[in-house]
């Protein structure tokens, strides 16, 4: 799936988001509202990882 499609999707996407990175809030969710580098930036905060590993991590997910 690509960004388009997980934008046009969101509703759907959060579910296997918060599923595969819990400490992500649905507020967070609603920030990020299907926006890639938004998502990548909330990983980093949110796991103290590098953005390198949260693009990974958002890569792997597709």
């Amino acid at each position: 799936m690509n960004w388009d499609q997980i934008r046009g999707n969101w509703q759907q996407a959060k579910g296997e988001i918060k599923t595969r990175w819990g400490k992500l809030t649905d507020d967070d969710l609603d920030v990020i509202a299907g926006e890639r580098d938004k998502l990548v930036g909330s990983l980093q905060e949110k796991y103290g990882i590098t953005k390198e590993e949260a693009e990974k991590q958002v890569d792997d997910m597709q």
